[in-house]
């Protein structure tokens, strides 16, 4: 088995050097819109009985003008799974529960309905194997065609910089897995979502490493931008009400479906950091 904790390491330092790059960016939109708004982290440590270094992670959330809530997270951890959890995770199984796992978990939830909400997380874990995944996807609760082409297009290009395949492949990846079965619709208007890129040898780590710093990158690169269109469009109680109504879908799927927040919640995360993804307020109408 190959030891994978140098990789590990240089993983966990890109991950939170692309955090403080982020919440350094969305700092300064609240203050183009006169707030003082700032992130507030609060770390924390796992526990696991027998494991005298379980690892943790360090929650990033800020409340603020343009941004309603929004959290960005980051967590390096390692143990061993639960048996019967272990059967569920690529490389892991009852004899072989062990792992590690470092990534960044972003997802904002914005005060003008125009405004798109949106989601990104990359990851690397290690099992008896080791592996990439990770994406992002825009979440409008009010569409706009220009928004969905650029935030597409800059993915796009990240992709197709890698491999000619890549954008289509996770394209459908991110179509079929962010959907609500129980509504028959989509959470948002997609993006990219990739996982087991496996990491054969150190080449493939190299490889696959750099094309998920290329999405984080990308992400940084659009996003920023598509808000600053859209925040200071005027908005009426009608919005309002329409961004409330699809913040209930977007918290159903969270709480049924995210594989995310199953992994978080079956090893030891800490909860809050975990939940941050729920929005502030939504309603069921």
């Amino acid at each position: 088995m190959t030891d994978w904790t140098p990789e590990t390491a240089r993983a966990k330092e890109w991950f939170e050097s692309l955090r403080n790059r982020i919440c350094a960016e969305f700092e300064a939109i609240e203050r183009e819109a006169g707030s003082d708004a700032a992130f507030e982290y609060t770390p924390w440590q796992r526990e696991e009985e027998g494991n005298s270094d379980p690892g943790g992670g360090t929650q990033g959330l800020m409340k603020g003008k343009v941004f309603e809530k929004v959290g960005v997270n980051v967590s390096t951890v390692k143990g061993n799974f639960a048996p019967e959890f272990a059967a569920t995770i690529n490389g892991a199984s009852a004899d072989n529960p062990g792992f590690t796992a470092t990534g960044i978990s972003l997802v904002a939830h914005m005060a003008n309905p125009h405004v798109p909400a949106v989601h990104m997380n990359t990851r690397f874990l290690t099992t008896q194997a080791a592996w990439f995944g990770g994406g992002a996807d825009l979440n409008p609760p009010i569409p706009y065609e220009e928004d969905t082409a650029d935030f597409h297009a800059a993915f796009r290009g990240a992709c197709s910089a890698h491999n000619p395949t890549y954008y289509d492949r996770f394209k459908k990846w991110a179509d079929d897995y962010f959907y609500i079965p129980h509504r028959g619709v989509h959470r948002g208007v997609g993006g990219i979502f990739y996982d087991h890129m496996e990491c054969e040898d150190g080449q493939a780590f190299e490889r696959n490493f750099q094309f998920t710093r290329d999405v984080g990158e990308t992400f940084l690169g659009i996003f920023p931008k598509l808000v600053r269109r859209r925040m200071e469009t005027d908005w009426n109680e009608a919005d309002k009400q329409r961004q409330l109504d699809w913040r209930g879908r977007y918290a159903e799927f969270n709480l049924v479906y995210d594989r995310g927040t199953l992994f978080g919640l079956k090893t030891g995360g800490n909860v809050d950091a975990i939940l941050m993804s729920l929005p502030p307020e939504a309603t069921w109408s």
